[in-house]
């Protein structure tokens, strides 16, 4: 893809922060139908003092803070492994738990609604659900993880159809992880272990797979978020090879991100708050020379990611906008970076 034709970085949101304006291991997010971003920290482990670090926060693309919304624990409105958030056509928002085995419901301000599932292998049931994504009729397609499978919902809870069984051939999964669907009703599903992208019918009817295992162009390692735009190119989340890659209609490689983050405006507020640490960044080799000797690329990738704090590391989501942005959700460096077409 010529450079006339590929995403460029923009800016980046966020930076680590346990409650309040930044993030906490964050994997997913949502924009509502204003542009306005909810971010789902995940925040663990699981220990007290942690609890409060599992929240949604809210705030716009320039960095505006406009508040946050949950906390850990078991309880009606409260997260344990918040995996992925989406909003349906009335603006409420969905937010699916694989611990907890449910689907929560909120409204735009962070308020508890209601929440439906149960844990199971029965039709309805789930175990570990790790994605879900609605279609224009507000029906949810939900990634069953466990189950292998995927399962469909009305926006109630009412179980619809579902498909998939334990397996590597086609149709089949190995612990499906995201989820997304096209203008036009496909839907794709990256199919975590088997390293592939899988595309269906909205009645999943089996169209056709891309992707192989690798670290090469085209190729995955663990996928976990997709996303599709309007004229069919695929961003995949390629967590095990610590990028985004984006395919064309019919699985062709177009491009591969690896991350190129400056300080957010938050960011740098609190360097500018905090003299001594920005010395001490200032001071800091940010993009090291790791020398030779690791054995593989993507041992390489996992290296630079952990030492270079430009790239990404651990990607998890990733979210357009309708208007040419990217949004990738860049789950151990606490923050979301976005890109933008340039054509």
């Amino acid at each position: 893809m010529s450079a006339a034709n590929s995403p460029v970085y923009d800016h980046t949101i966020g930076f680590q922060s346990n409650q309040g304006r930044g993030f906490n291991n964050p994997v997913d997010l949502a924009l509502n139908s204003r542009g306005i971003l909810y971010v789902l920290n995940r925040g663990g482990p699981e220990t007290p003092v942690r609890l409060p670090y599992k929240r949604v926060t809210i705030c716009t693309a320039d960095e505006e803070y406009l508040g946050e919304f949950g906390t850990g624990g078991t309880g009606n409105g409260e997260f344990w492994w918040p995996s992925s958030l989406a909003f349906d056509s009335a603006g409420r928002l969905y937010i699916v738990d694989e611990a907890l085995q449910r689907v929560s419901i909120y409204d735009a301000e962070g308020g508890y609604l209601d929440h439906w599932g149960e844990g199971g292998s029965r039709d309805g049931q789930l175990n570990r659900p790790s994605s879900i994504a609605f279609d224009q009729d507000d029906n949810l397609y939900l990634a069953d993880s466990l189950n292998h499978r995927v399962q469909k919902f009305t926006k109630e809870g009412r179980f619809l159809g579902k498909w998939g069984e334990p397996g590597d051939g086609p149709g089949q999964f190995n612990m499906p992880w995201g989820i997304a669907l096209a203008s036009d009703g496909t839907v794709y599903v990256a199919d975590w272990r088997n390293d592939r992208i899988q595309k269906f019918t909205i009645s999943g009817e089996f169209l056709g797979q891309f992707g192989e295992s690798g670290d090469g162009e085209g190729q995955l390692s663990r996928p976990a978020g997709l996303a599709v735009d309007s004229t069919g190119r695929v961003y995949v989340a390629d967590w095990g090879n610590e990028r985004v890659q984006i395919f064309g209609p019919a699985g062709d490689f177009l491009a591969s991100l690896r991350g190129d983050s400056a300080p957010s405006r938050w960011a740098q507020d609190y360097f500018n708050a905090n003299p001594d640490e920005a010395r001490a960044r200032a001071e800091s080799n940010l993009e090291p020379d790791l020398g030779v000797g690791v054995a593989t690329r993507s041992e390489r990738r996992r290296e630079e990611s952990a030492n270079i704090e430009k790239l990404f590391w651990g990607p998890t989501s990733v979210r357009l906008d309708g208007q040419g942005h990217i949004y990738v959700v860049d789950s151990l460096r606490h923050r979301v970076q976005i890109y933008r077409w340039a054509d």
